[in-house]
């Protein structure tokens, strides 16, 4: 299975849980793949909810067959610089720092930073100091609360 499919399998799981998926990364690193799966609840996350969902997850990883070979399965919270993928991301941490990095430089520039404004006409929207621009979500490789810059 690929990320995508992955995603779709272990977010059902989490959401009748009362968690969300944030984020999910499977990769070779070294002569290991890792699976990594970032979670969130409304309270946050503690230690023993990642070793519940460890569980949960790994569970129905191998119920499904869905990953033919070996690998390690880490579950984490996303942490206070934690990625923002989805609509309703931008949404919920409007008014917060962020940093974006685009897949291709535009205008000779990959990486922004500035408060997250939220996402409008099918944009996410940052107020860049100078103004507010809009960034089309699949031209951002990655979208991460700057919680440096909110302290």
């Amino acid at each position: 299975m690929d990320s995508k499919q992955l995603e779709g399998l272990i977010s059902p799981l989490l959401e009748q849980e009362g968690a969300e998926l944030v984020d999910l990364r499977y990769a070779k690193e070294g002569p290991r793949w890792v699976l990594r799966v970032f979670i969130d609840k409304p309270q946050g996350v503690t230690v023993d909810d990642c070793a519940y969902f460890s569980d949960r997850i790994g569970g129905l990883l191998d119920a499904n067959s869905a990953i033919e070979r070996s690998y390690v399965l880490e579950v984490s919270s996303p942490g206070m610089d934690r990625v923002l993928k989805k609509e309703k991301d931008f949404l919920r941490f409007a008014g917060r720092a962020v940093k974006l990095r685009l897949k291709a430089p535009e205008q000779g520039q990959r990486n922004f930073q500035g408060r997250l404004v939220g996402f409008r006409d099918g944009k996410v929207v940052v107020d860049l100091g100078a103004g507010e621009r809009g960034f089309e979500p699949d031209l951002i490789e990655e979208a991460r609360l700057d919680y440096a810059a909110d302290i």
